[in-house]
C-alpha cells in the first residue's frame, strides 16, 4: 500500500507541469536563453505547484477540507474553481508570448480538463485529476509531435506506462474507481487537441 501512497505522491497532479516544462526544454528548439528557461520554470513552479499546495494547507487548516487528499466532490469544488482560474491566467499570459505559445497551450488544456471536471461534479461523478494531469501530458506530446513534424514516441510510451501504474494506484488506494480512471485520462488526453484545434 506505501508504494500505491508513493506513486501517487510522485505523479502528483501539481507535480506534472513542472515536469512537462523541463522535457520540452530538452526536446523542443527554442529561443530562449538558460536563465529566461530559468525564470519561466520558476513561474511554473510556483503557479503550479507552491500556490496550490499553499491554498490545500490553508483550506485544511480553515477546515474547508478534512485532508489532503480532497476525497469528496464538495470539498473539490473550491480548489478545482481556484486552480482553473490559476491555470488560464498562465496561459493566457504564456500564449500572448510568440515564442511561448506551446506552453500556453499546454496550460489552455489544463484549463479545460479542469472545467470538464468541475462540470461533472454536478452529475455528483468524482473523475481523477491524476490520471487527467498525465492524459494531458500524452496528448500534449503527441501534439508537439504533430506541430514539429518530430516523433516523440518514447515520451508517449512512457508516459502511457506511467498512466498504467497510477490508475493501478488510485484503484488499489480506493481513490477512484475504474470509469473515473478511465474518464479522467481521456478528458486529458483530448483536452490538448481540442485547445490545437480551436486556438
Amino acid at each position: 500500500m506505501k508504494f500505491y501512497k508513493y506513486i501517487s505522491v510522485i505523479l502528483h497532479p501539481i507535480v506534472i507541469p513542472t515536469i512537462g516544462i523541463l522535457l520540452y526544454f530538452l526536446l523542443i528548439p527554442n529561443n530562449l536563453g538558460s536563465k529566461q528557461e530559468l525564470g519561466l520554470l520558476v513561474l511554473i513552479f510556483v503557479t503550479t505547484y507552491l500556490i496550490p499546495l499553499f491554498i490545500l494547507i490553508l483550506f485544511k487548516k480553515i477546515k474547508l477540507i478534512k485532508s489532503f487528499n480532497v476525497s469528496s466532490i464538495k470539498e473539490r469544488k473550491i480548489p478545482v474553481a481556484m486552480m482553473i482560474v490559476l491555470f488560464y491566467l498562465l496561459g493566457n499570459t504564456l500564449y500572448n508570448v510568440s515564442n511561448l505559445r506551446d506552453i500556453g497551450l499546454l496550460f489552455y488544456a489544463t484549463t479545460i480538463g479542469l472545467v470538464f471536471i468541475y462540470i461533472l461534479f454536478s452529475f455528483q461523478f468524482k473523475t481523477s485529476i491524476h490520471l487527467l494531469s498525465l492524459g494531458i501530458f500524452t496528448g500534449f506530446f503527441i501534439v508537439l509531435g504533430i506541430t514539429y513534424s518530430q516523433n516523440y514516441i518514447l515520451v508517449i510510451i512512457i508516459a502511457v506506462l506511467l498512466s498504467g501504474i497510477l490508475a493501478t494506484a488510485r484503484l488499489n488506494l480506493k481513490a477512484h474507481n475504474s470509469k473515473e480512471i478511465y474518464f479522467g485520462y481521456f478528458l486529458g488526453f483530448i483536452s490538448p487537441f481540442l485547445v490545437f484545434y480551436l486556438l
